[in-house]
């Protein structure tokens, strides 16, 4: 476990909407620059049959700034989430950078976890990648835009993409002085971009069930990464969702919400 002191993270708590449902809770980890709010429209899905709880992961959304990114550091935050809402234990689904906290958590904390959906994340360490993000993100910064078609030409200096333009722009809220402000802790996540790249922490695999959603046009979880997946979560199915890339929940989301929904009921 880690030294660092937990932070008390935003939370999103959505009770089932089925009166009497004591079906477990399902938590929601968003991944790096994101948000509980990028998964309202799934989180109103799911709490049909369940609560449902997203969280914002520290240094994003309305969580505070705190310096220490690993990923023991995160996962306690989460189970501090858990012990406030007196939730003994939940099914855990977390999205790339929270795909880590999510496995750390269910090494760190087995007993917990009553199943872990990792959306396409591996356990493996992986390159650096996010430089054009972070400067599009400091140009925000820098040049003080006060409406958002200013701050999506200052992202455009260093991100072509224009969905993840869009993306990146949901870290962006107006000021008292009528700037529009990047809201995340860029500093710390800079500096602790080291950690978030590598593996999500424990000292052992987590055996129980083990869901691994992974888009058919992205990289993050490639064929030869599957032996150190296996390693990590032996119990884990993979599950490839067709035309989706990174962002799989975004490019196919009745399927991805299906398949969650799916794994989930057979752990009930």
């Amino acid at each position: 476990m880690t030294e660092l002191a937990a932070v008390e993270l935003h939370v999103i708590d959505l009770p089932a909407e089925q009166d009497g449902n004591e079906q477990l809770p399902l938590v929601v980890i968003h991944g790096l620059l994101g948000s509980a709010d990028n998964w309202r429209s799934h989180l109103k899905v799911w709490q049909r049959s369940r609560r449902v709880i997203a969280v914002d992961l520290r240094n994003h959304g309305r969580s505070p700034h705190a310096e220490g990114m690993h990923y023991s550091a995160m996962s306690e935050d989460v189970l501090a989430v858990l012990d406030k809402l007196s939730i003994e234990r939940a099914h855990i689904l977390g999205h790339s950078m929270g795909g880590k906290v999510a496995i750390t958590l269910a090494r760190l904390a087995p007993e917990r976890c009553a199943s872990l959906i990792v959306a396409d994340i591996a356990p493996v360490a992986y390159q650096h990648g996010h430089d054009d993000v972070f400067a599009a993100l400091e140009r925000v910064k820098a040049g003080k835009p006060t409406n958002r078609r200013e701050a999506d030409a200052l992202l455009a200096e260093h991100v072509d993409s224009r969905p993840t333009r869009l993306f990146l722009a949901t870290n962006l809220v107006r000021n008292e002085q009528g700037v529009m402000s990047v809201r995340v802790g860029l500093d710390e996540i800079q500096r602790g971009y080291d950690a978030i790249i590598g593996v999500p922490d424990g000292d052992r695999p987590y055996d129980g069930p083990t869901l691994v959603l992974r888009g058919s046009d992205s990289h993050y979880v490639g064929d030869h990464m599957l032996p150190a997946l296996r390693e990590m979560l032996p119990k884990a199915r993979v599950v490839t969702l067709k035309q989706a890339g990174h962002w799989l929940h975004a490019d196919q989301p009745e399927a991805f919400q299906q398949a969650v929904e799916a794994f989930i009921a057979t752990q009930s």
